[in-house]
């Protein structure tokens, strides 16, 4: 039987773990994270899949800690798979599967690698993003390629959608790999890193709009921190709002109509004052006037 260790997070966590069981991948050890109360915990728990299938599950600070290795190696597991995992994997673990390490990013690789691939995507306006499944390599996003999935990116779409489509994206790349693997048959892709791009994480208080920006940036800056993300925000006759959802084509559910940098009209479709939603008719209300978000 092939045996597997799995360092992995997320929905896309549960997923890809689930594949492996499904196609009689034994799991000599899954490695996951510990949530954050300081998060908003609005993905599935790789945790509680491991302790409902009864698989050794441990969650370590650091997952290059010597202890860890030495626990990996005793393993000699035939493959390392990382899904989601927030930890980079040093030299060390690398080496220690017999048949090699994959990872599965959430991007169009070599484009997007680094950090929250599917927010920058939207950010940035894309119209596809995907899923790849690729060789792990001590620099991140950089080895080779066995699988990849592509997934549109629509015009409205917020980041939470385009994920879960990628989730399924990645789900189908693993499927479609993981028998060639097994059987030493998959074919890997070298990466044009040069056609590609890198970016990396994202703060909170990174969505605060610019408004000197187009608008269709500031379109794509909301949908791309949307909820269950921090929000993209700014500052309402010097109240704190949260802008959860934009339009740039006339909408019947506007709260109110803004511009962008260029001129170009933007409407708000959900808008958050101190935390609370404001309906259009509270929002004439209270600035009958209109104003300009700053």
């Amino acid at each position: 039987m092939t045996r597997a260790v799995v360092f992995a997070y997320h929905t896309i966590g549960v997923r890809c773990l689930e594949v492996l069981l499904e196609h009689g991948i034994e799991i000599a050890l899954v490695v996951t994270h510990r949530d954050n109360p300081q998060e908003n915990i609005w993905f599935d728990s790789v945790a509680a899949l491991a302790q409902a299938r009864g698989l050794p599950c441990i969650m370590p600070e650091d997952p290059n800690d010597p202890a860890v290795v030495a626990q990996v190696r005793a393993l000699r597991p035939d493959f390392l798979f990382s899904f989601y995992y927030r930890h980079m994997l040093g030299a060390e673990l690398l080496a220690l599967p017999a048949r090699g390490a994959y990872n599965l990013h959430g991007s169009l690789l070599p484009r997007y690698r680094g950090r929250v691939p599917v927010n920058w995507a939207v950010i940035h306006g894309e119209t596809e993003t995907g899923a790849t499944l690729h060789a792990m390599t001590v620099k991140p996003d950089q080895g080779d390629i066995v699988a990849q999935e592509r997934v549109p990116i629509g015009p409205d779409d917020t980041a939470f959608h385009v994920f879960q489509r990628v989730t399924e994206a990645g789900v189908k790349a693993l499927r479609a790999a993981l028998e060639p693997l097994v059987a030493g048959t998959a074919a890997h892709r070298r990466q044009n890193l040069a056609a590609g791009s890198y970016f990396g994480g994202r703060r909170p208080q990174d969505g605060r709009i610019d408004w000197g920006q187009p608008a269709a940036a500031i379109h794509n800056l909301v949908r791309g921190v949307a909820p269950p993300y921090p929000g993209a925000f700014t500052s309402i006759d010097g109240r704190t709002a949260r802008i959860l959802r934009t339009s740039l084509q006339p909408h019947p559910d506007a709260v109110a109509q803004t511009t962008g940098g260029d001129g170009a009209p933007l409407y708000i479709l959900s808008l958050e004052l101190e935390g609370k939603l404001v309906s259009a008719s509270e929002f004439k209300q209270r600035y009958p006037a209109g104003v300009r978000p700053a």
